[in-house]
This record gives structure tokens, C-alpha cells and sequence, in this order.
């Protein structure tokens, strides 16, 4: 019985340590609820970064950064990396940059796991004191 008991409590605790940022999220318009594409995020260096890997509406899959600047400008939005060199601080990534492929605007960024539901990650855009958030859910559920 004992070790039955044990074996429950580690799959438990293993399956609630697993859950991190890394992997593939399914992007998610905050204004209609739209699904847009999926971005991987991944670290690189010691940095945290985040790339579109798949566009859901066939006709924008090969459309450039138009608006982007720098490097990024005219560069495919399918395979563009648009979240940039965030930090760990506990359980929140942040001290980044996100860029909107769309407008090519470019912010200050912080993500993190929803407290609720491990499944959905938090995206926060800031300039200044001001800032707009994203609820990301997590692919392949």
C-alpha cells in the first residue's frame, strides 16, 4: 500500500514541476478570441526567445514583416522570432521585447504560466506604465 502511495505523490509532483513556458503555444487575438498560429518558445543562450513556427490563415504564411525594423524588416513573419532575450526572475520571464509581426511595433515583455491553469500563458506587452495582455494556450492539448 505504502508503495502505491508514493507512487502516486511522485507522478503528481512530477507532473506539476514539468510544466514550464518552453514548448509550442497556440497565439490567441485578446480582441476576438481568433486563433492566429502557434509559437515556439525556447531558450537560447541563457535567453528565453519565442518563434512563429506555424500561421493559421494560409493566405498571410508567406507575407514579410513589412512594418518590422532592423534586422527583422521584410524578413518572412513564418519563422520570424518575436519574443527576445527574456530573463528568468522566479517564475515570470521578463527584462524582453515582443514584436506585433503585424504592425512592427515592438515591446517590453514579461510571460509567465497562468496561476489558474498551467496550460494558458500569460503575454504582456508594456510601454511605459501602460500594457495590453495575451492569453496563449498551450498546442498539441
Amino acid at each position: 500500500m505504502n508503495k502505491y502511495i508514493i507512487f502516486i505523490v511522485l507522478l503528481i509532483s512530477q507532473g506539476l514541476s514539468s510544466q514550464t513556458v518552453f514548448g509550442k503555444w497556440k497565439t490567441v487575438d485578446d480582441e476576438t478570441g481568433e486563433e492566429k498560429s502557434i509559437v515556439e518558445i525556447y531558450q537560447e543562450d541563457g535567453k528565453v526567445h519565442g518563434k512563429i513556427i506555424e500561421i493559421f490563415d494560409t493566405t498571410k504564411r508567406d507575407l514579410p514583416c513589412k512594418f518590422c525594423i532592423g534586422e527583422d524588416k521584410d524578413q518572412p513573419v513564418l519563422g520570424l522570432v518575436i519574443i527576445k532575450d527574456l530573463e528568468v526572475s522566479g517564475d515570470v520571464y521578463k527584462r524582453g521585447t515582443v514584436t506585433n509581426p503585424e504592425d512592427g511595433k515592438v515591446y517590453d515583455c514579461r510571460i509567465k504560466l497562468d496561476d489558474d491553469n498551467p496550460n494558458r500563458l500569460q503575454l504582456r506587452g508594456y510601454i511605459a506604465f501602460f500594457y495590453r495582455t495575451q492569453y496563449w494556450i498551450r498546442a498539441g492539448l
